[in-house]
């Protein structure tokens, strides 16, 4: 019993309720429009500055729930959502999410939660395999691949100057990433003290990749000037145009300069799996690092961000701390997550990942992401044989990047009248100086008809 909480039958009616709810709202999402149809400070200006002070109903609350919070949704698990990346929730994921919700651990220390710990290994041990990663990487899970890319930073930090962790300061890193590449990696490096100043941005060829002869020209001239090049991001699937960095070739320049190479392969690790494009980790195995987030092309729900790393005890001598209450009398032989990053608190997060790799399988996997690739080429096909239109970059995974022939500003307002129809989610990004529309395709919902319908939607509106 738990007399201070919901008595398990009001439990049971309102979970059946809310359950029933999920399974409505997955079936129809379409019925919603993708984009949330509110002004800033709508939602806040309906709910009470105060909480209450007397409980209130649960048919209440999710009635609320209905009324004033869903409207101001944007729902990103809608099949026509195709704005940055997808990080659609599957069914199954959907279910470990609850479970890992009710039992509510900490696996900070195996011994806080034996469960989640070794889960976590397991599930890092199969997907690592999924996408070719050798023997010698260890994983572990973190919420985002900002943070998987802040750890990755610092191992590099920390091999490059091991007296930061006495006396702090990076005095003379250098660290190095494509023009395409996240913000998050140049958000890591402030972070660690590294400074915009010192994060060398590396010019890309004509498919958006990131050029190693620059690379090296780079880390020549800095080591010339007496600067200290202690890391490169490469990515494969960058978010502007999905382009793939040559990981092999970077790690060739890391390895002449001694370089931490860490990988960002957030969006584009998944379509490793596929045999046919295993070629984007080509190299990979010679990496320090990789992320890669299952919570985007992997149908499982946020938060959940794969990393990995083939030198752990770099990862621990950077970050492990521990104070006389966190220690136990398994350290020597079980694996506490908490010595190998920041984050003290850690969530059941692999349970979600072991439910959706069990239920789909890697077969099925490989032929929904396969599915989302060749819808991508067909709507680019598509795009090409419209001469109002004209096709920016490459289409080599499930990002279409194009632009009206007309310019820029007609392109912006075809983007604002595609978002505003409430029929598909889009988002635009600049390269090469011009506007362009990103379309992405990843949702496990979406279907042949629904990018076929946005198409038919995006040449109405240009009419």
């Amino acid at each position: 019993m738990r007399p201070a909480d919901m008595p398990p039958d009001e439990f049971r009616r309102h979970g059946h309720a809310v359950v029933d709810w999920i399974a409505d709202y997955l079936e129809n999402t379409r019925d919603y429009p993708v984009l949330a149809r509110v002004q800033p400070g709508d939602l806040a200006s309906e709910l009470p500055g105060s909480a209450p002070e007397q409980g209130e109903p649960m048919e209440q609350i999710l009635a609320d729930f209905e009324r004033q919070i869903l409207p101001a949704v944007t729902h990103w698990n809608h099949p026509n959502f195709h704005a940055y990346f997808s990080v659609s929730a599957s069914a199954p994921g959907i279910l470990g999410e609850m479970l890992a919700a009710a039992l509510n651990v900490n696996s900070m220390v195996w011994l806080s939660c034996p469960a989640s710990v070794e889960l976590e290994a397991v599930v890092m041990n199969w997907l690592r395999q999924w996408i070719g990663l050798p023997e010698s990487f260890f994983g572990m899970i973190h919420d985002t691949a900002s943070l998987s890319t802040l750890h990755a930073i610092a191992a590099a930090r920390a091999v490059a100057d091991p007296t930061v962790r006495q006396i702090g300061g990076a005095q003379g890193l250098v660290l190095y990433t494509s023009q395409h590449a996240h913000s998050s990696v140049e958000k890591g490096a402030l972070s660690l003290g590294i400074g915009r100043n010192n994060v060398r941005k590396i010019g890309v060829d004509s498919q958006f990749r990131m050029d190693p002869s620059l690379l090296r020209l780079a880390v020549a001239t800095d080591t010339a000037n007496g600067l200290h090049p202690f890391c490169v991001v490469s990515t494969t699937g960058t978010t502007s145009v999905a382009s793939i960095d040559p990981v092999n070739e970077i790690q060739d320049v890391a390895d002449e300069y001694n370089l931490w190479h860490h990988i960002d392969a957030a969006y584009g690790g998944p379509a490793a799996i596929l045999p046919e494009l295993r070629w984007i980790l080509d190299g990979a195995g010679r990496a320090d690092s990789l992320v890669v987030n299952p919570h985007k092309w992997l149908f499982t729900p946020i938060d959940l961000s794969a990393f990995y790393c083939r030198r752990p005890e770099i990862l621990r001598q950077a970050f492990a701390l521990v104070p006389e209450y966190l220690k136990t009398n398994h350290d020597k032989v079980a694996v506490n997550l908490m010595d190998y990053g920041i984050p003290l608190g850690r969530r059941f997060r692999a349970l979600k990942l072991w439910f959706v790799m069990r239920y789909f399988g890697r077969e099925k996997v490989i032929s929904i992401l396969r599915s989302h690739i060749e819808w991508a080429a067909e709507l680019r096909a598509l795009v090409e044989a419209d001469s109002r239109f004209e096709v920016v970059a490459p289409t080599l995974l499930s990002l279409v990047c194009f632009r009206l022939a007309s310019g820029d500003e007609s392109t912006r307002a075809l983007l604002d009248a595609i978002n505003a129809s409430g029929q598909a989610f889009v988002s635009g990004n600049v390269l090469n100086g011009h506007f362009v529309i990103r379309f992405a395709i990843g949702n496990i919902g979406t279907t042949r008809d629904d990018i076929l319908a946005a198409w038919g939607l995006i040449r109405s509106l240009v009419r």
